[in-house]
């Protein structure tokens, strides 16, 4: 049976995706050592403590993600983000950077790791040097690699898989995007936020409502148009002699539809993306989510999405679109 991890940007989420049916869910610090750093959003030392008792009361597990690298001259805030999740008593800690991992495995051996999806970690010998060095439990794969690939990594059995079943799309290879670096001066790699709040604008204009980062034009919708919030990836740009998605369009990633093939493959994890977003969210997808893998494993030869399920899926996702992404990818 696979896990379902679900993401938690504060307690009302944690209490939302625990209530809906996560068998773990993962969480982050309020400051730069996680990767979804936006003002208002995540866990202190007190709630984080709070946090790791409410799963237990829900028989569930609680993560941490301290899944940025840290910068030179800052290494204390990772040191203390270790030590805070340590001290907390949480399930596991997901970390990337190899300083974060050493620090972790030598001052708690009995903390449980996770390589993060921003270790960008996609073949079988970089995760046995991750197991030898570090004795990583889990890794989390990066959504770059096809469904063949991932079999493939599989048959290797280095360490259990974890794989992103539903969320937000990046084009970009998790943890090597330096987009964010030349507009703010700030990489997500190592601040947690590709556009920092601090950079946004969002302006109304004759022309319609426009979307800024770091003073730079990236979009502009018509009062029909949904607007989300602004990565330079997803920006429109004029391209030849059209204005159109450049880099990536605001579509979602769904895997419902292999949901057997990921079993099949032995994945041990369906990860769903989302910590910045509501308890009303997190309490559909969970709950669509949690339908679906139950579904399977009552009868796995039987199985098939229900329409409710993907209609639910579809109208959360981005532009109300969705897509298999690489895991669907042909070529190798």
């Amino acid at each position: 049976m696979m896990d379902l991890v679900a993401p938690a940007g504060s307690p009302g989420a944690l209490k939302a995706a625990l209530a809906a049916g996560a068998d773990a869910v993962y969480v982050g610090l309020r400051d730069e050592t996680n990767a979804r750093n936006f003002p208002g959003l995540n866990f202190d030392p007190h709630h984080l403590r709070e946090a790791v008792s409410e799963a237990r009361r829900f028989q569930a597990q609680l993560y941490v993600a301290i899944n940025t690298y840290a910068r030179a001259g800052a290494w204390d805030h990772w040191k203390a983000a270790v030590d805070q999740a340590a001290e907390a008593n949480v399930s596991a800690l997901i970390a990337a950077d190899m300083a974060v991992l050493d620090y972790a495995c030598r001052t708690y051996p009995e903390l449980r790791l996770h390589l993060s999806v921003q270790a960008s970690a996609t073949n079988w010998r970089s995760l046995q040097l991750y197991r030898e060095l570090f004795n990583i439990r889990r890794a989390v794969l990066p959504r770059v690699l096809s469904l063949s690939q991932i079999a493939r990594l599989a048959e290797h059995d280095v360490v259990p898989l974890e794989v992103f079943g539903f969320g937000s799309l990046c084009i970009m290879v998790e943890g090597r995007c330096l987009l964010s670096s030349y507009a703010c001066g700030r990489s997500p790699n190592n601040y947690g936020a590709c556009s920092p709040a601090e950079s946004v604008e969002w302006i109304t204009t004759s022309q319609g409502l426009e979307t800024r980062v770091a003073g730079i034009l990236l979009d502009r919708f018509t009062p029909e148009e949904s607007a989300g919030y602004p990565t330079l990836c997803k920006g429109r740009y004029r391209a030849g002699d059209r204005i159109r998605h450049v880099f990536e369009e605001p579509t979602s990633l769904n895997t419902l539809d292999i949901l057997p093939q990921l079993a099949e493959i032995g994945i041990q994890a369906i990860k769903l993306e989302g910590r910045q977003r509501s308890p009303a969210y997190i309490t559909q997808v969970v709950r669509t989510w949690r339908a679906a893998l139950d579904a399977y494993q009552r009868n796995p030869e039987r199985f098939i999405p229900e329409g409710s399920w993907s209609q639910t899926l579809s109208e959360l996702s981005e532009g109300q679109q969705t897509t298999l992404g690489a895991y669907a990818r042909v070529w190798r």
